[in-house]
């Protein structure tokens, strides 16, 4: 399917303002048909890539003129509020008249663009700021995702740390800490390289033949855009450094507790090693035991093991190994 969107009192409409023949402002092809191509390639005299050339991932077929038209393929990212955002190629054909989008996905940023276009009536004027605005509608979602992302981060960061008065991670909770900390750092990586798709889109959309569609006001625009994603690389670097941090720090802890598990274990079988010695001897059958025969033999032999066991507890606890 596709939608046809014409600029009418500053909103996006989606038929032609009194009946004009002339070509959509922005032309949003999803999933389309072979049918719906050689249409919208008919009536733009554009040639509409397929899926095939959608997703190669030389510059050089991502990033390209032909015939008067720039060809600008970039990642987009759908399903941003959750940990496991889908990343698909969508192409952008930038003509002096009209703008062609092709996808086969439904990032919500594009949705919610022509939402906020027509609520506020702000809808732009000519492609090139369709585009731009549409680029920066796109930016804006992903850093959004980002946000959230760090928010979780830290809400992590506090469980295994205690903060806020809290108490951290112990025992069976960090196998779930381990296990949502990975699919944070697979979110964050997923938009970090939507990004970095964005950023060679704006720098060819920067120094390319379509620049001269654009005024100044646009370029400055272009410029400012570039700046906010490689912002946005930063702060995803700066996340993936954070779980990093949190990932070592979670294992560092199971490590400890494991240790202090075993230290216990070790600590205890020193404590009854004399008892279990004492005990052992008065358990052979020897015929020939003189002890045996003796009336407080028992109880000498009951406090004899008390002994051996208090005694290894108080030299343990003095030397802190408790």
């Amino acid at each position: 399917m596709h939608f046809a969107y014409w600029n009418s009192e500053n909103q996006f409409v989606a038929k032609a303002p009194s009946g004009k023949p002339e070509p959509a402002l922005w032309y949003d092809l999803i999933h389309p048909e072979i049918e719906e191509k050689n249409e919208i390639g008919a009536l733009t005299g554009i040639d509409i890539p397929t899926r095939e050339e959608m997703v190669e991932i030389e510059t050089s077929s991502r990033l390209y003129e032909e015939n008067g038209a720039a060809y600008m393929t970039a990642i987009i990212p759908s399903a941003t509020e959750t940990d496991e955002p889908l990343l698909d190629p969508v192409t952008f054909v930038l003509t002096p008249k009209t703008l062609v989008t092709v996808r086969y996905h439904e990032p919500k940023s594009i949705t919610l663009f022509v939402t906020h276009v027509n609520r506020t009536r702000s809808a732009p004027s000519n492609s090139a700021q369709v585009l731009i605005s549409l680029l920066e509608a796109v930016v804006d979602r992903m850093a959004d995702a980002l946000e959230r992302l760090d928010r979780d981060i830290d809400a992590i960061s506090a469980s295994i740390f205690g903060r806020s008065g809290g108490r951290g991670a112990r025992g069976d909770d960090f196998k779930p800490i381990l296990s949502n900390l990975g699919r944070k750092g697979d979110a964050v990586s997923r938009i970090r390289a939507a990004l970095v798709t964005l950023t060679r889109l704006d720098d060819y959309l920067d120094r390319s033949e379509a620049r001269a569609l654009n005024t100044k006001a646009m370029s400055t625009r272009i410029t400012i855009l570039g700046t906010d994603i490689k912002s946005l690389l930063d702060y995803a670097d700066a996340q993936n450094g954070k779980i990093g941090f949190l990932f070592d720090a979670t294992l560092g802890l199971m490590t400890v507790e494991q240790n202090t598990i075993i230290k216990f274990f070790s600590v205890v079988a020193v404590i009854f090693m004399p008892p279990t010695l004492i005990a052992s001897l008065y358990g052979m059958n020897f015929h020939y035991m003189p002890e045996l025969s003796l009336p407080w033999a028992y109880p000498a032999v009951l406090v004899l093991m008390l002994i051996s066991a208090v005694l290894p507890f108080l030299i343990v606890k003095k030397l802190g190994w408790l």
